[in-house]
């Protein structure tokens, strides 16, 4: 097992965007919280232990071979039908100078994965863990600003009981802001269980105000406060439009579709397209990047995993609707890593599946029987041509993002490589005058 670094965040003006974040001053009680100044090891094992949930997963089986399984709703996010929280709230009093500042720099960088929550024990997450906060020592001026979690923070029923030993302890040496967009663990209720949908990630995710919350365990990192699980980030330079695609296990639904799943609504598709339309008629030139858990383009693997068709359809239509597409697209729920390049006309689309933040050992691509896959591997599709570019079905690891005016570039970095490399093991650079792919200008 990894021992988790020990090291603090120096002390410094967190307005300043050429100096890392301090988080070593106590402020105060309704001002956000990120890392412990006391740094601490990782644990050999959780502080609750986590119970088998194989009959939860029997009944829920037999309901889904039935097909009487449907994605729970969910709450309307708070914010009218386009909620927006920006990277200056995530900070609080001191926000609005540190965006200023990361604006004047012109340069953002920042972190992004999901599957996260092992039931098992904090080592495969603490590798990612550890590493992550590695980027921390890097020159101030590249240092991470904020890590956006793709979804499945707490397995398998985003129990309350188990976020202090899945997400705070885990996070707690993690010096910046954690935001990001519910999986369909975490929103998943067990059967035989009263407990509201989402309520977990809501409360600790989705508060109205910076406050510790009896899951951090005392703790220092506060509750974050997304307007709901559906919302825009923005950032300088970067906008991120989160969607939640539901408590299935396949596929990803975040609306009703073709007389199906009438519960969730239309929320979601009105907010996509009053998010895209504000972006067309502003004539945003920064990055655009679409979230949800749920991938749009998968290969099954081992465990099955497919594509979710009809929410990229659905997705789609408005993109094509309002004339705008964004510039890549992230995901999670494989639990590996996978690059996919999407051609529509002129237009080169990422789509990233980071899927292997720690839950557990990496998901294989192929059954065992199957040869395994080389790349460049084009995707059979009825749409646009998709080719499958890189993958990794061996290592957990992370994205590492890089926004600046004129490219985004979203790097991969595996958790084996260890604290000391900093070089990628697959990136992407797209142009964002072009929406083309090419190479990173620095």
């Amino acid at each position: 097992m990894t021992a988790r670094h020990q090291r603090k965040t120096p002390a410094t003006k967190p307005a300043d965007a050429s100096q890392p974040i301090d988080n070593t001053v106590t402020a105060p009680a309704d001002q956000p919280r990120f890392a412990q100044p006391e740094v601490k090891s990782v644990p050999p094992r959780y502080v609750v232990k986590h119970g088998s949930d194989a009959a939860a997963y029997k009944v829920l089986d037999e309901e889904s071979r039935a097909s009487e399984l449907q994605p729970l709703p969910f709450p309307p996010s708070r914010g009218g039908t386009e909620p927006v929280l920006t990277m200056a709230e995530l900070y609080g009093q001191s926000g609005a100078a540190l965006a200023a500042a990361v604006e004047k720099a012109g340069r953002l960088v920042f972190h992004a994965v999901g599957d996260t929550g092992n039931v098992h024990g904090p080592e495969l997450q603490a590798r990612v863990t550890d590493k992550m906060v590695a980027d921390f020592t890097d020159a101030a001026e590249v240092q991470p600003r904020f890590f956006f979690h793709l979804g499945d923070v707490v397995y398998n029923f985003g129990e309350a009981a188990y976020y202090y030993d899945q997400f705070y302890d885990s996070y707690r040496n993690y010096p910046a802001p954690i935001l990001g967009l519910a999986g369909n663990h975490d929103g998943l209720v067990a059967p035989n269980v009263s407990v509201p949908s989402l309520e977990a990630y809501l409360r600790n995710f989705c508060a109205e105000r910076f406050a510790h919350t009896p899951e951090s365990g005392g703790l220092d990192r506060t509750a974050q406060v997304q307007p709901g699980v559906y919302y825009t980030f923005e950032a300088p330079l970067l906008r991120i439009l989160a969607l939640y695609s539901g408590t299935l296990e396949d596929p990803g639904v975040i609306a009703a579709i073709d007389g199906r799943f009438a519960d969730l609504g239309d929320a979601q598709l009105a907010f996509l397209e009053a998010a895209l339309t504000r972006a067309r008629d502003e004539k945003y030139e920064g990055a655009l990047i679409l979230a949800h858990h749920h991938p749009a383009y998968t290969l099954a693997g081992e465990r099955g995993h497919g594509s979710s068709t009809l929410m990229r359809r659905q997705i789609d239509a408005i993109c094509d609707r309002v004339g705008l597409w964004p510039h890549a697209v992230l995901s999670a729920h494989a639990h590996n890593y996978q690059r996919y390049t999407r051609r529509r006309g002129a237009f080169e689309t990422p789509y990233v599946i980071a899927g292997n933040g720690g839950h557990s050992r990496p998901q294989k691509l192929t059954r065992m029987i199957d040869p395994p896959l080389r790349t460049p591997l084009a995707i059979p599709t009825d749409e646009d041509k998709v080719v499958l570019e890189n993958y990794d079905q061996t290592d957990n690891g992370y994205l590492r993002l890089i926004v600046t005016p004129t490219q985004l570039r979203i790097e991969y970095h595996p958790a084996s490589d260890g604290d000391e490399s900093k070089t990628p093991d697959d990136s992407v650079t797209v142009d964002l005058a072009t929406r083309t792919l090419g190479h990173f200008a620095g």
